[in-house]
């Protein structure tokens, strides 16, 4: 049972530290696809809520409307702490209105999903001058990704989601995010969605907080076999599996001309 509630803001729009852009939207305060591995847990500390992260879900409210000329060229990321399409927004419609408002904008825009609800959406992407759309996707094995993001669209799902948005001529992007080790295989996903794939992008998998309890635990019972290689890259913080992933994606993509962003680079 997910706890609803209003979330009162000043404005949609957050401008940014992260390097790679301007501003980002979040059009919700949590997020109920409730992925074991998910960095954005730290949010709790700063919510108003009581529920454990995943278990409640704040429907952003302003009167405010997005000033567009203030986000004309400018990298504007719709979302980094939470799904924008997530099973709420079917019902609350928040991150349409938000879309609704950046259909002129000449910002450029990425949005980030696991959902096949982006789908929806299709009409105002083709009205956008920039826009791309990026699935997340950090495994092909369904077993797997029930375990690890038990809310969010299948893996199935997500892939015919990037084949109908190539289809309509929108910028689709495959997000290989967490490579969780010895888990994610990088090539295994570009060669499953190549066809109907522009970009890609890849991050690591960070752990702290709560959540890195979690993924410890779901290493000790699924693939003990990678506990030591666990515990070294995360309590011992050795980088030298990220380095050497790190140097093989770059390797991989430059031999198959993949265009691609490495959000991670191996630090």
């Amino acid at each position: 049972m997910v706890a609803e509630d209003t979330t009162r803001v000043k404005d949609y729009l957050t401008k940014t530290k992260l390097t790679t852009l301007d501003y980002v939207i979040n059009p919700y305060v949590g997020c109920p696809n409730k992925c074991l591995y998910c960095y954005a847990a730290y949010m709790s500390s700063f919510s108003k809520h009581k529920e454990p992260w995943g278990e409640f879900i704040g429907i952003k409210q302003t009167r405010k409307k997005i000033n567009t000329f203030k986000i004309k060229d400018k990298k504007v990321m719709i979302s980094t702490v939470t799904d924008p399409y997530n099973i709420y927004e079917e019902k609350y419609g928040t991150t349409r209105m938000i879309m609704e408002q950046l259909v002129n904008s000449e910002a450029y825009l990425s949005v980030v999903t696991k959902s096949k609800l982006v789908l929806r959406d299709i009409d105002l992407f083709k009205k956008m001058k920039h826009v791309e759309i990026a699935l997340s996707v950090c495994m092909l094995d369904e077993n797997i990704k029930k375990k690890l993001e038990p809310n969010s669209s299948t893996i199935e799902e997500r892939l015919e989601t990037l084949k109908i948005l190539k289809q309509n001529g929108i910028k689709s992007v495959v997000f290989i995010s967490p490579i969780i080790p010895q888990i994610t295989d990088f090539k295994a996903i570009i060669e499953k969605t190549k066809d109907f794939t522009d970009e890609y992008w890849f991050d690591k998998l960070n752990l702290r907080s709560t959540f890195k309890t979690k993924m410890f635990k779901f290493i000790n019972d699924e693939y003990p076999i990678y506990k030591s290689l666990y515990n070294d890259i995360y309590n011992n913080k050795n980088p030298q599996y990220f380095e050497e992933m790190n140097m093989e994606i770059e390797k991989y993509c430059r031999e198959n001309n993949i265009v691609y962003k490495n959000f991670y680079a191996g630090t």
